[in-house]
């Protein structure tokens, strides 16, 4: 669905802000693009979304070359900047309109379309308000709504929760859900890591404008750990057993004990962490609690990036 190939941005004061980014997205992907101010993240979104050209390399969605044909382009993004405008002097359903309009939706089938946007984005009820009565974050629900009006099959966010309270970000990182429950592909950049994690299914780390890595969140967590962490709690008399047992296992690579719980470094496939669950049943072993370690994309981040700007 996306495709960047070799993708290379430069300013006439010899800044390179993007250098030869790559990058595939399949239909249905939630990507989560990461990196520090200055990294490249925004050139890159507005290159996608036919706001930047770019000096070399080529980007494509759907097929559809972004550079050679930006109006075919447009006309399946959404596009939601991390500075967004909205125009105080009018209504919720007018700037909506008026977006519709733009995008050249007939006006026989405009209200039924802002009546279900507002529905999605939960300001039904701010239909009839002012947009300068609206709080930061339902603004930021309102460029959102705005960004949805032609059914865009592909979603371009760029910081959508920039400066939200933790309530107004609950409910972006909810709407995000159902918008991925939608099958729409998203790149979304964020510097709230933990959450990225909920509902990203891949994510690049960016830095100097090169793409450090990227792909499936849980294989990315395992090249950068080299594997990956379980959780087990077991009754205590079991303790010292199941250690033993578990070093005896050629799929762990270590496990120690922390606050009563036992950290296991899995390292066989990914798919097979039930076997070490079988082993210690078996073992006799009895085991309260078995979990996979919740990916950690900021001790990823912090593992894979220098803290330097382009």
């Amino acid at each position: 669905m996306i495709d960047l190939q070799n993708l290379r941005k430069e300013y006439t004061n010899n800044l390179v802000a993007v250098k030869g980014l790559s990058l595939k997205l399949e239909r249905g992907d939630i990507f989560g693009f990461i990196g520090p101010n200055g990294a490249g993240k925004t050139t890159t979104i507005k290159m996608l979304a036919t706001l930047l050209r770019p000096t070399s390399g080529r980007a494509f969605i759907d097929g559809i070359d972004v550079t050679r044909e930006p109006e075919k382009v447009r006309g399946i993004i959404g596009y939601m900047p991390d500075n967004f405008g909205v125009y105080d002097d009018i209504k919720v359903w007018e700037y909506l309109d008026f977006f519709a309009a733009a995008y050249k939706i007939p006006r026989n089938k405009r209200p039924q379309i802002i009546d279900d946007v507002l529905e999605l984005t939960d300001l039904t009820g701010k239909k009839d308000a002012y947009v300068e009565e609206l709080s930061r974050g339902m603004k930021q629900r309102l460029c959102l709504a705005k960004t949805l009006v032609h059914e865009p099959q592909v979603l371009l966010l760029d910081e959508p929760a920039s400066g939200l309270d933790p309530r107004a970000r609950i409910e972006i990182k909810e709407l995000l859900r159902e918008l991925k429950a939608m099958g729409k592909t998203i790149i979304i950049s964020s510097h709230i890591l933990p959450e990225l994690a909920d509902f990203c299914n891949k994510i690049g780390i960016i830095e100097q404008g090169e793409m450090i890595v990227s792909g499936d969140v849980g294989e990315i967590m395992r090249q950068v750990t080299g594997g990956q962490v379980l959780d087990l709690r077991v009754v205590e008399e079991d303790l010292e057993a199941c250690l033993q047992h578990l070093e005896r296992l050629g799929s762990v690579r270590a496990a120690r004990v922390v606050d009563r719980d036992i950290k296991v470094e899995y390292v066989g496939e990914p798919e097979l962490t039930h076997e070490v669950l079988s082993a210690l049943v078996g073992a006799g072993i009895r085991v309260k609690a078995f979990t996979e370690e919740r990916t950690n994309l900021e001790d990823i981040f912090m593992k894979v990036t220098r803290g330097v700007v382009s």
